[in-house]
């Protein structure tokens, strides 16, 4: 699954909105429009639908499948091959569960194959059904922002996390700092790997010094990391008043996503593959969610 931003398109720019759109709005009025007024025609036919579950809508986004698919249908107890005819009523359809979070105009997004319709069909959607009159959207990945220069106003560091590939490690070079050192280490003991590190100091007041010191080991690489395949920390920073307080930075550019298991079913056989992605969506979301709102600047919950 992965998560975009909605923006909007004006004189060729795309431009972050500075406000949230009103999309729990949007779904409650399309929940009252014909199944023609839900469609969009372009290369393919898209349909949205709703879903409601704990009191919300989602928006169910279909890709109908073209009348020279293919579809077949196997029997397997017997081996009996049937064909799948679609009538002019009816339609066969690819589908995927979006939820529009609340915040950012953020939308999580997860396919229910790999011909379901993606983040640019929702873009698409989104354009041609014009429940927004005047707006044209560009719907694009949430990507976090390198936030490389925290690093020279940080008071200490609780927590790294770095993801260091083969070829990348000749540019420790004599480096004496723990991180440089342990990971030329595990280089020079198993040869071509890569390495992912994960250290975190406890948060107390004894172990400041430690954090200091994680803090100065992460900036001697901090070269290597904008490069890394994924570099975060928990970066601690000191207010005037002496309050510490913590803030997770990324220190690598990324699209925002995650990997979730999808229930087809229930205990009894009855399908929930709708709401075990919604379930999904919104628990990834929540993981994510201080991440996710820094990279829109939606600023704190």
């Amino acid at each position: 699954m992965g998560f975009y931003e909605v923006v909007v398109v004006k004189d060729g720019q795309a431009n972050r909105m500075s406000q949230s759109l009103d999309w729990d709005g949007m779904l409650a009025d399309l929940a009252q429009v014909d199944v023609s007024e839900r469609t969009v025609e372009g290369d393919t036919r898209l349909v949205g639908t709703l879903t409601t579950y704990d009191m919300q809508d989602h928006l169910l986004l279909h890709r109908v499948k073209g009348a020279g698919e293919w579809l077949s249908v196997l029997n397997f107890d017997t081996g009996d091959l049937r064909e799948l005819e679609q009538s002019a009523q009816e339609g066969y359809l690819d589908t995927s569960v979006i939820c529009f979070l609340p915040f950012g105009n953020v939308v999580g997004v997860m396919q229910g194959g790999v011909s379901a319709p993606s983040h640019k069909a929702l873009e698409t959607w989104l354009n041609g059904i014009r429940m927004f009159p005047g707006h044209v959207f560009e719907v694009r990945p949430v990507v976090t922002h390198a936030e490389i220069e925290k690093l020279k106003t940080a008071a200490g560091a609780s927590r790294v996390e770095v993801k260091v590939m083969a070829n990348q490690m000749s540019a420790l070079g004599d480096r004496s700092g723990g991180l440089a050192r342990t990971l030329r280490v595990a280089s020079e003991a198993y040869g071509d790997i890569s390495v992912t590190m994960i250290i975190s100091v406890p948060k107390k007041k004894e172990l400041r010094q430690h954090r200091e010191h994680l803090l100065a080991d992460l900036a001697e690489i901090s070269d290597l990391v904008t490069g890394a395949e994924r570099a975060r920390a928990r970066l601690v920073f000191s207010d005037p008043g002496g309050e510490e307080r913590t803030r997770l930075v990324e220190l690598v550019e990324h699209s925002i996503t995650a990997k979730k298991r999808v229930p087809a079913t229930d205990g009894e056989g009855r399908s929930i593959r709708i709401v075990s992605a919604v379930d999904a969506i919104l628990g990834a979301a929540a993981e994510h969610e201080e991440a996710l709102r820094l990279a829109v600047d939606a600023g704190g919950p």
